[in-house]
């Protein structure tokens, strides 16, 4: 891949399931556009064939979203792909950083805004566990010189 804005070449690493899907792209269109290591990956449907720029891209996207009713972006990919890969409490954000190839990690953070599901589904479950936690509590037995039915008629607790 060729970074945006210092368009060296990087290396990034992908899913196996990505590779199963360009290799399946790949024999789609095997004869039908120029191989080798300094062709593009992607190319353009429509002939003549073209290698598959942002501006062709994007205009995909803008027919897809024409014809599902939607708005999704590219951008909007590489939201979802940061903020997943940041999400893996496995994968340190210095490595989320570089995939985007940001500079600086406060760049990187911008693409972490959580979505309001998402906070919410973590906010419940660390009230269940709290509630849970709770219930496991043991209240422990009284220091020594303290009755427990004393205790019990001090803190208004049922007996037991």
């Amino acid at each position: 891949m060729l970074r945006k804005g210092s368009r060296e070449a990087q290396e990034l690493p992908a899913s196996p399931d990505a590779f199963v899907w360009l290799r399946l792209y790949q024999l789609e269109i095997e004869g039908l556009v120029a191989k080798g290591r300094r062709q593009p990956v992607f190319w353009t449907l429509r002939r003549p064939f073209r290698p598959l720029n942002y501006q062709a891209a994007h205009r995909m996207f803008a027919r897809a979203n024409d014809l599902a009713g939607t708005s999704a972006s590219l951008h909007a990919l590489r939201h979802t792909a940061a903020y997943r890969m940041a999400e893996d409490p496995a994968l340190p954000l210095t490595d989320v950083q570089w995939v985007l190839g940001h500079a600086r990690l406060s760049t990187t953070q911008v693409y972490l805004t959580p979505r309001k599901e998402d906070v919410v589904r973590r906010v419940l479950a660390h009230y269940g566990d709290q509630v849970r936690q709770a219930t496991e509590r043991r209240v422990p037995p009284p220091a020594p010189g303290y009755s427990q039915e004393s205790l019990d008629v001090l803190f208004e607790r049922a007996a037991r």
